[in-house]
């Protein structure tokens, strides 16, 4: 497995990390930045992160989530948010690694009401 990561092009901050398998096809993805209504002095967001179902459960997911917190580390960044809909399960993927619920608020999208929550990691460093 190779990890490679990419600076957004449109977005000063903003990075994407990459996990292909043995013979270079990409298996994955995580992102980060700072979303615009974080207002959080020395944070940043962890902005998605995306796997192949056949590559969930393996550590990939969590080897990404390091590769996003190590580079908020080297910007001094140690407060994490990210978001998620309270239906995708990935949520429980955040809580499992350490992150508290911050925040639940309701959001109109596509016509239909969601419940949009916002986990944060007080201090990334607990993760390592």
């Amino acid at each position: 497995m190779r990890f490679w990561y990419s600076a957004y092009l449109l977005r000063e901050g903003n990075y994407v990390f990459v996990a292909e398998d043995n013979t270079g096809e990409i298996v994955g993805f995580a992102d980060r930045g700072k979303r615009e209504k974080n207002n959080v002095e020395n944070s940043g967001d962890l902005t998605s992160i995306y796997l192949l179902k056949e590559y969930q459960g393996c550590g990939i997911g969590k080897k990404l989530m390091k590769q996003v917190f190590l580079k908020f580390v080297e910007l001094n960044i140690n407060h994490v948010f990210v978001e998620v809909l309270k239906e995708n399960e990935t949520r429980y993927f955040y809580e499992y690694h350490g992150s508290k619920l911050h925040r639940s608020e309701k959001i109109i999208n596509g016509g239909k009401e969601l419940n949009l929550l916002t986990y944060e990691w007080d201090d990334i460093k607990s993760f390592f």
